[in-house]
């Protein structure tokens, strides 16, 4: 089993950026691949990023193409949600997830998932 607690969530103006960070901890945080999802209130949890067990495949959801990027460190057992032009329709709850899967598996679905985070809460405003 593995453990994620997300952090680097908080209230930014329109056009700033943050950098989110999940840490893991539990089995060996190589063996999975690594995704992003968003909930804002009243909608369903989206994907937003995911990135392979090695990190050398990784994909972004449209909206945020060119705007975002997910890395990781197989070292420190983190990985990282980097958000640059942030939007106000960015405004939501944040969450990392990890799946086990082959190596170049980071599935883009929610049922694609074992564990999750507890979310971090990101806010833009206008």
């Amino acid at each position: 089993q593995v453990q994620l607690v997300e952090s680097g969530g908080g209230l930014v103006q329109a056009g700033g950026s943050l950098r989110l960070s999940c840490a893991a901890s539990g089995r060996t945080f190589s063996s999975y691949a690594m995704g992003w999802f968003r909930q804002a209130p009243g909608k369903e949890r989206e994907f937003v990023a995911a990135i392979s067990r090695s990190g050398g495949s990784t994909t972004h959801v449209n909206s945020v193409k060119g705007r975002f990027t997910v890395s990781r460190d197989n070292a420190k057992n983190t990985v990282y949600l980097q958000m640059n032009s942030l939007k106000p329709e960015d405004t939501a709850v944040y969450y990392c997830a990890a799946a086990l899967g082959g190596t170049d598996y980071n599935p883009i679905t929610v049922r694609g998932y074992d564990y999750w985070g507890q979310g971090t809460q990101v806010t833009v405003s206008s």
